[in-house]
């Protein structure tokens, strides 16, 4: 690592004073990522899913002690051919500004790159049966983290997050998520838009909540659809359970009257997956 930081342009930082590390920090509050336009992001997989979706990093922090691989150095030496600014960080200053138990080294401050409903259009064009899944008032970042990452292992065409309850760019959506907040379109707008959206564009609604009739496996799923989940506490708001196409539940054999919002978000995904593959 001391070859890099020779090679490179690397600024080190050893006071948890520093202007820097102040900004860091201040990202962690919804406010500042808002005023900014920037965010956090932290850990190799996460890193370099943004980097390969063309995110802007402006500013990247590296401790070499916490290095778990080889693979860091090549991942640094990429973004800093794109100009952005780098950072090396002592082993108790890096923890500092970490969010992480166990911390691997690399945190960059990057640029947001928000998606309105106009760019879902271009998103579905040419598809025959589209693919979406909308996530209402998701109100943990875990779970809107977990539900990224099951999207994009479904191979959904777009995630839509309707009335947020919590910043996509929270530091916990990007860990929760692994990176594939980057790796797929997600989509911010209220319900109302959408709903009139996917009216106009004939795609069917399938709304989860437990109060249904209907089991999930026992609707097509193989036409263009839109799986609809809510918020962790109430479910879906009327809005979406009144205009929707099909309300389904997914059985409950315990004690238990629901699944945790992200689990149940992944079955329904697979369902259209595996209706797919068989049709």
């Amino acid at each position: 690592m001391r070859k890099l930081c020779d090679i490179l342009k690397v600024k080190k930082i050893t006071s948890a004073q520093n202007p820097q590390i102040k900004n860091v920090l201040k990202l962690r509050n919804r406010r500042a990522r808002d005023e900014t336009k920037t965010f956090l992001i932290e850990g190799y997989r996460e890193l370099l899913r943004a980097f390969d979706a063309k995110v802007v990093i402006e500013k990247l922090f590296f401790s070499p002690e916490h290095f778990l691989k080889d693979n860091e150095e090549p991942l640094i030496k990429r973004i800093a051919k794109s100009d952005s600014e780098l950072f090396e960080l002592s082993k108790s200053l890096f923890e500092k500004v970490s969010y992480r138990d166990r911390p691997d080294g690399l945190l960059a401050i990057a640029k947001q790159g928000r998606k309105t409903l106009s760019s879902l259009p271009k998103i579905i064009k040419g598809k025959k049966n589209p693919f979406l899944l909308v996530a209402e008032s998701i109100e943990k970042p875990g779970n809107l983290g977990t539900i990224l990452r099951s999207s994009d292992a479904a191979g959904v065409d777009a995630v839509i997050v309707c009335d947020a309850c919590t910043d996509i760019y929270n530091p916990n959506v990007v860990r929760a998520s692994i990176g594939t907040l980057f790796t797929q379109p997600v989509i911010e707008c209220q319900s109302q838009e959408l709903l009139n959206f996917l009216q106009d564009a004939k795609i069917e609604i399938l709304s989860a909540t437990p109060h249904s009739s209907t089991v999930y496996t026992d609707v097509d799923l193989t036409k263009a659809v839109a799986i609809v989940v809510g918020c962790e506490q109430y479910g879906l708001t009327e809005l979406w359970m009144k205009q929707c196409s099909h309300q389904v539940k997914i059985p409950m054999l315990g004690i238990a009257d629901s699944l945790n919002v992200a689990t149940a978000t992944t079955l329904l995904l697979y369902e259209v997956v595996r209706q797919r593959k068989l049709s």
